[in-house]
């Protein structure tokens, strides 16, 4: 009599004997047998279950292939079939188990490699664990942007074509099941390397590099394994229109790092030569006629370089006494003029020009007294 109260007291104790499963529960079991369209199942703490036909096939791969013996989980689809077996499902299971897997992985921040499948304009269509994810164009590896001049969107997608088929190596940054969204990126594994060697510098450092890529705001510098972005602004101290103006892939620079923000380094080349907006004043004075070359005509005027260093503007208000509506109909780009500086600004590297000046209209008497006076 003790014996079977002390029997019925563990019975009770033991919380899988009571675990009875309900439909759609996860269920844990060992494979007791398995056939061409059934593998059945000791599910734990309940009885024998059986998945057959369909329900065999796991997209998730999780459970292809099992043997006699290995743990598997599954999902009740019914407590009792025709044959009194509980029917249970590797589809459902087997998906849940992968998107879990997934969690975890977004939670620990392990690297893992992905399969490029397709590309899009956005990014790359990718496969992890059987789950179809994104990696967005912005989480590329610097290595791997596709920096297009012109960001024609036709060329970054043939770029991103060519990575069709190979493996990269990512992180999760995103997953949510619910909306069958997972997000990967390459760019924070990338990052995560570069930190050590990133620490090494400081602003106020000078590197030395080569020319990896230009764009049109700026030109990277590839230095170290590192790269740093010089901003068309950071080139020189006379405007450019794009930095191919001075610039061209290969060529060996020096720059000086003037901000980091985590994995990005921001350079200058032009604070290693001399401003040469600080000693305008030793070659050009204001009233001084001048000869200079167009460069660029906008609607607002003429810019006119001086000398390699020193560029000006001709407002369009300065070109003429009548108005003008088209600055081109006054001077063609690359045609040497001559002007007149009618104002400087070192400080904020301005120099004004006037066509105007060197042809002023007769004045009034009253206009000329009032000058005086």
């Amino acid at each position: 009599m003790a014996t079977a109260m002390q029997d019925l007291k563990s019975l009770l104790e033991n919380k899988a004997f009571l675990c009875i499963p309900k439909v759609g529960d996860v269920v844990k079991g060992a494979v007791i047998s398995v056939s061409k369209n059934e593998v059945r199942i000791d599910v734990e703490g309940y009885r024998t279950g059986v998945v057959r036909g369909q329900e065999i096939a796991d997209p998730s791969r999780i459970f292809t292939d099992v043997k006699i013996g290995d743990p598997v989980e599954a999902t009740v689809v019914d407590l009792e079939n025709e044959n009194g077996d509980v029917e249970l499902s590797f589809r459902f299971a087997g998906h849940r188990k992968a998107w879990d897997m997934l969690q975890g992985l977004y939670r620990t921040g392990e690297v893992v490699p992905v399969r490029v499948l397709d590309a899009s304009k956005g990014g790359l269509l990718v496969k992890l664990n059987h789950i179809s994810g994104f990696l967005p164009v912005s989480q590329l590896a610097p290595d791997n942007y596709p920096r297009v001049a012109g960001g024609d969107k036709s060329k970054i997608l043939e770029k991103l074509k060519t990575f069709v088929g190979q493996n990269l190596e990512v992180r999760v940054i995103d997953v949510t099941e619910g909306e069958e969204k997972l997000i990967v990126s390459e760019k924070a594994v990338w990052d995560e390397k570069q930190k050590n060697i990133i620490a090494k510098y400081k602003v106020g450092e000078i590197v030395e590099g080569d020319v990896s890529a230009l764009a049109d705001f700026g030109a990277f510098v590839k230095f170290d394994i590192l790269e740093g972005l010089v901003h068309i602004s950071e080139i020189a101290w006379q405007r450019i229109d794009h930095p191919r103006d001075l610039l061209k892939i290969g060529d060996r620079v020096k720059a000086e790092v003037i901000g980091i923000d985590g994995s990005k380094i921001f350079l200058s080349m032009k604070k290693l030569v001399q401003d040469p907006w600080k000693t305008v004043g030793e070659k050009y004075a204001v009233g001084q006629k001048v000869q200079g070359k167009v460069l660029k005509i906008n609607p607002f005027g003429l810019f006119v370089e001086l000398d390699p260093e020193i560029h000006g503007l001709a407002h369009i208000s300065e070109l003429s006494a009548k108005p003008v509506t088209d600055p081109g109909e006054l001077g063609k780009v690359g045609e040497t003029m001559e002007f007149m500086i009618v104002s400087i600004e070192p400080e904020q590297h301005r120099l004004g020009l006037s066509l105007k000046a060197l042809s002023p209209s007769k004045k009034s008497e009253k206009e000329e007294t009032e000058e005086k006076e």
